[in-house]
């Protein structure tokens, strides 16, 4: 008898429509649903992203997947209530194509930068280096990201281009090494000197023991010996930690009356003067 009556108000028709009660309670249920998801994916993808981007950004890509559940949703249930859907997809479809002739480096740019935000290879406050610009990441949008170069120069490069070029992150780890190359004479006694050089490492705060610094003799150049001096810091302060250190051992070493030496080159007089015969 359920079945029976089921069957009968699956099989009763609005007025005037030819559309089934059953099919229009499936519309109604399709576009409730839709909003249900939109809502509910919506929610958590401003609470995973909160932080990440700017806030205008980040409601902006909220609303573009929101209204595209949406869109979603309508086109499923648009035929339930005998809506021929070949014209409007039809007429989308040339629409489509000519503003994707129009947009196409607009939706490279935005699907680069959806790229960007899951893979993360770069956040804001990072120092990196894009192509030929190097600086602060500033800011992160949707169609492209600010960086302050070290002139302080804000630079706006698509995600396009970004996505495709090669990034150097100098930030993204920890640590970051850097090294000197000192040089001094050769009458100096270079055991001292990197003896030295060890001490005023090791008086320094935010030079790391590990990895330990090293310090070595290189060469023998022309001058003098070369002394090769290879130190990590960490690469919020690397910077800083690497001007001073090359101040204080400058002073550290003429204290112990190490200098550097000037470049000198040797010059061979012939004993005699050469004669010149008149013909």
């Amino acid at each position: 008898m359920m079945e029976n009556l089921t069957g009968m108000v699956s099989s009763w028709n609005i007025s005037g429509t030819g559309v089934t009660v059953y099919e229009l309670f499936l519309f109604i249920l399709i576009i409730v649903v839709s909003f249900a998801l939109g809502q509910i994916i919506s929610k958590k993808l401003r609470k995973d992203i909160s932080g990440k981007i700017p806030v205008n950004d980040r409601e902006l890509l909220i609303k573009i997947v929101y209204f595209t559940i949406l869109t979603v949703g309508l086109i499923t249930a648009l035929p339930y209530i005998d809506v021929d859907l070949s014209g409007i997809l039809f007429a989308g479809g040339i629409i489509g194509i000519i503003i994707g002739f129009a947009g196409q480096n607009l939706f490279s740019n935005f699907i680069s930068g959806i790229v960007i935000f899951i893979e993360r290879p770069i956040k804001i406050g990072d120092n990196v280096g894009v192509g030929d610009v190097l600086g602060t990441v500033e800011d992160i949008r949707i169609l492209s990201t600010i960086i302050k170069t070290y002139d302080g120069i804000y630079t706006r490069i698509p995600n396009l281009t970004i996505f495709s070029s090669n990034i150097t992150n100098y930030v993204a780890n920890v640590a970051r090494r850097f090294e000197y190359s000192v040089e001094i004479r050769y009458r100096d006694d270079a055991e001292l000197a990197m003896s030295v050089i060890k001490g005023v490492i090791d008086s320094h705060p935010f030079a790391l023991k590990y990895p330990k610094p090293v310090v070595f003799v290189d060469r023998l150049g022309q001058n003098g010996v070369v002394i090769i001096v290879k130190i990590w810091a960490p690469s919020s302060v690397w910077w800083d930690v690497r001007r001073e250190l090359l101040q204080k051992i400058k002073l550290a070493v003429e204290a112990e009356g190490v200098e550097i030496p000037f470049p000198q080159r040797t010059v061979w007089f012939p004993e005699k003067n050469p004669v010149f015969s008149e013909k």
